[in-house]
């Protein structure tokens, strides 16, 4: 069994929440900025219009030479490419001012207008964008072209849209650190316990999700589910050590019932159909005792005290020594033997002798369900810097469906077959592979058979 692989970026709760909020708050931000530029906007919109409509009145009070004196003054403090003016006589010709062409499109009926294209001049002196314009005529006569560009107050609105971006990005830059820093505390927290987990998965009960000193909902989590570990260790030890007590203690007995009956046999008379029974009697016992032998080496490997024999070993020595020692085997079955490796393997950590039975173990059922005529492969790879080991077979193969329960102590994929043994061997290999950390699978091989894959990633063994 698998564990997920703890959720990254975006993924997690914490960092969910977080661009929740930050969405929330650049959509606020945007309709504040949206509604407080629109209502500076048209107040100053009403304010352009009103000073306007002021220089307007005040210019309509002059004529003749005082006019035009009026507004060369105030041409001396407006702003080049605002505010301009243009006196122009009955007949629409220019007398004064930066503004030589009434433009085409002002109405002269002293209202304020919006022009969306106030001159198409280079004259740094005339706005060149929309403009407000009004002509008024003087008491001389005269037209008087007043213009004033939009955009000349709205400056303001300007630095104050510059303001909220400023202000937007300066809180979202904090909360992006923020979202980091936030999210790598859980994540950490939660590749610990996953850490914990796999070491549980892998078999290894005695070990416990850690725990802090926050005692947060975490820890309360953590917690519950180490009591559950506690309450689950205990149950699995009761029952492990009522059946590797029953197992042990059959063990004599049986060694015994079948030293008397082999002296039994050996009185009979050879041939008789007492011997025959007594043959069958012995059989079964010795079936019964290979059971035990079989439970007792389980409990003895799940218990992890093979650990000490631990080292760094070449996998390459042990599988030629495995292909060699099968070879006669496999000729004998009328099968082919195959060994598939390259010129150098990563080495491993591991028991060599538990590693070599439990490969043995895999080989052995590979030839024993493989037809005659069939092929077994013994292949090992280096995968991305460790060792992988396949054994593959021409046989029946393994149902999806069993492919899980076969490493189950007593089961057995076909019980009616004759080559069925006592269900113990792969259990013994689970046992084995749990012990180094390893992972083992089951599939199909491209023989048409069955394909098993020893991962040997070096992973941390839990200390027992």
């Amino acid at each position: 069994m698998s564990l997920l692989n703890p959720s990254k970026g975006w993924r997690s709760s914490s960092s969910r929440l977080l661009a929740l909020y930050s969405t929330l708050f650049v959509a606020w931000s945007c309709i504040l900025m949206g509604v407080l530029y629109y209502e500076v906007s048209g107040y100053l919109s009403t304010l352009s219009r009103h000073s306007l409509m002021q220089r307007q009145h005040l210019f309509q009070r002059f004529e003749g030479e005082q006019l035009e004196e009026a507004l060369s003054t105030s041409l001396a403090f407006d702003m080049k490419g605002v505010d301009a003016y243009g006196l122009f006589d009955a007949h629409y010709r220019p007398l004064s001012g930066p503004v030589r062409i009434i433009p085409p499109d002002l109405p002269l009926d002293g209202q304020i207008h919006a022009l969306t294209k106030c001159f198409d001049s280079d004259d740094p002196k005339l706005p060149p964008n929309s403009c407000d314009a009004v002509a008024t005529q003087t008491r001389d006569g005269h037209w008087l072209i007043l213009v004033r560009e939009n955009g000349s107050l709205f400056g303001v609105t300007r630095i104050i849209l510059q303001a909220l971006l400023w202000a937007i990005s300066l809180t979202i830059i904090p909360g992006v650190a923020g979202w980091h820093l936030l999210r790598r505390r859980p994540l950490r927290r939660i590749r610990e316990i996953q850490s914990s987990a796999e070491a549980i998965v892998a078999g290894d009960l005695t070990h416990r999700l850690p725990l802090s000193n926050r005692r947060d909902e975490l820890d309360m989590l953590a917690a519950i589910v180490n009591a559950m570990l506690d309450r689950i260790e205990k149950l699995m030890n009761e029952v492990k050590g009522v059946c590797d007590n029953i197992a042990h203690d059959l063990r004599t007995p049986l060694t015994r019932l079948r030293a008397q009956l082999y002296r039994i046999k050996q009185q009979a008379d050879e041939g008789s159909p007492h011997a025959l029974q007594l043959d069958e009697v012995i059989s079964e016992t010795d079936t019964l005792m290979a059971r035990f032998r079989g439970l007792l080496r389980i409990s003895e490997l799940e218990d992890h005290q093979r650990r000490s024999g631990f080292r760094l070993l070449d996998p390459l020595p042990l599988l030629r020594e495995l292909h060699d020692f099968y070879l006669p085997l496999a000729e004998e079955g009328e099968m082919q033997l195959l060994l598939q490796t390259p010129e150098s393997l990563p080495w491993i950590t591991g028991d060599r002798a538990l590693l070599f039975e439990a490969l043995a173990n895999l080989l052995s059922n590979s030839i024993k369900f493989t037809p005659p005529k069939g092929s077994v492969i013994l292949r090992a790879v280096n995968d991305t810097g460790s060792t992988r080991i396949e054994v593959l077979d021409s046989g029946p193969g393994i149902p999806e469906a069993e492919r899980n329960c076969v490493f189950q102590r007593f089961y057995r994929v076909d019980e009616s077959n004759q080559h069925g043994g006592f269900g113990l061997g792969l259990s013994i290999v689970a046992a084995i592979i749990n012990l180094h950390g390893f992972k083992l699978e089951v599939g199909t091989s491209e023989l048409g058979g069955a394909r098993l894959v020893l991962e040997c990633r070096q992973q941390l063994i839990p200390q027992g």
